[in-house]
């Protein structure tokens, strides 16, 4: 016994490091993503839709608090690839951490399910995983550089809203789809690979020419959406969100398509507008549409259940898990 018990705590701490190590590298692996199309607001670089934030919430409510730790150590790898480490550096590494896991814990508060398969926890999700939560990173980081000179003080709240928005649209944009990618299951009918084939191809023509085209069409993303969260659910209308948010990233960071003419400012208004309205349209849809479906498959159990037990009542037969009325009285006379 004593021998079992010192394997487990050898291992415990193994399993941990490896833990943390993996959560880093999913963070940092995140950041380089999110580096690789950036735009310029007031002077400082920010990331349109920021990954890692995303990856940091979908970690924290899949493997616990315990995975605080990857998370620092990836935001600190992200840093260091960034920048030279300052004391300054240590104020957004501690924004970069709290903000996540002040959204797991919020979401804790509220009984939080992983599955979203509620309306509630999408709304949660939202609110306070994403607009709440991400408060803290934004202010922490915009306020830093000011305070440290880097940033003029009549720019803090525009790197401030960017800051905000790149955050929360990680969390909108990432979290979802990694956390129902865990439980998602293939269709195995023909038909529903027929429709998977379909979706794809149409939305892998349509979105590039939606966000790449001068005529201000990026409207016509959103039947797609309508479209994938209809018939697969919250799994099908994120990834078509998630596609079109990068393909639209890249039109505005490279001023094509309906970003051409337009300045920095209204090059982020527009793209965050897009980015924000097609994620909560796919995250809030799929949510309905899971929670309708949920709602049927319980009212035909149920009435298959209330079948069963009339069957075996004009049958004569006690319904299952019921005792005869002979059986019945017959303990009634044995107490007697």
């Amino acid at each position: 016994m004593a021998c079992v018990v010192a394997s487990r705590d050898l291992r415990t701490p193994a399993v941990f490091a490896l833990e943390t190590l993996a959560v880093a590298a999913c963070y940092y692996a995140g950041g380089r993503l999110g580096l690789l199309r950036h735009m310029s607001v007031g002077g400082a670089v920010v990331s349109p839709v920021w990954p890692p934030t995303g990856v940091a919430v979908a970690c924290l409510l899949i493997l616990g608090l315990r995975c605080w730790a990857g998370i620092a150590l990836g935001a600190l790898f992200v840093l260091v690839h960034l920048t030279t480490l300052r004391l300054s550096s240590l104020g957004v590494l501690v924004g970069n951490t709290a903000a996540p896991v002040c959204g797991y814990l919020l979401l804790r508060r509220v009984g939080f399910r992983t599955d979203l398969g509620r309306l509630r926890d999408c709304l949660a999700l939202v609110f306070l995983g994403a607009f709440a939560a991400m408060l803290i990173s934004s202010s922490i980081g915009a306020g830093l550089l000011v305070a440290t000179g880097d940033l003029p003080g009549e720019d803090f709240w525009g790197v401030w809203l960017a800051w905000w928005v790149g955050d929360a649209m990680g969390v909108l944009l990432v979290t979802p789809l990694l956390l129902v990618l865990r439980t998602v299951r293939a269709p195995v009918r023909l038909s529903r690979w027929k429709e998977v084939l379909g979706l794809t191809v149409t939305t892998a023509v349509l979105v590039p020419l939606a966000t790449h085209s001068p005529a201000s069409v990026l409207f016509s993303v959103y039947p797609l959406l309508i479209w994938s969260a209809l018939r697969f659910e919250l799994a099908g209308s994120m990834v078509c969100a998630l596609y079109a948010s990068v393909l639209a990233t890249l039109a505005a960071t490279d001023r094509v398509g309906p970003f051409e003419h337009l300045s920095d400012v209204e090059i982020m208004i527009n793209l965050q507008a897009f980015n924000g309205a097609m994620a909560l349209t796919a995250l809030l849809l799929s949510a309905v549409i899971t929670e309708q479906h949920n709602t049927r498959r319980s009212v035909e159990r149920a009435c298959q259940e209330l079948v069963e037990v009339l069957e075996h009542l004009t049958a004569g037969e006690p319904p299952p898990g019921r005792p005869s009325r002979e059986e019945g009285g017959g303990r009634r006379d044995t107490r007697g």
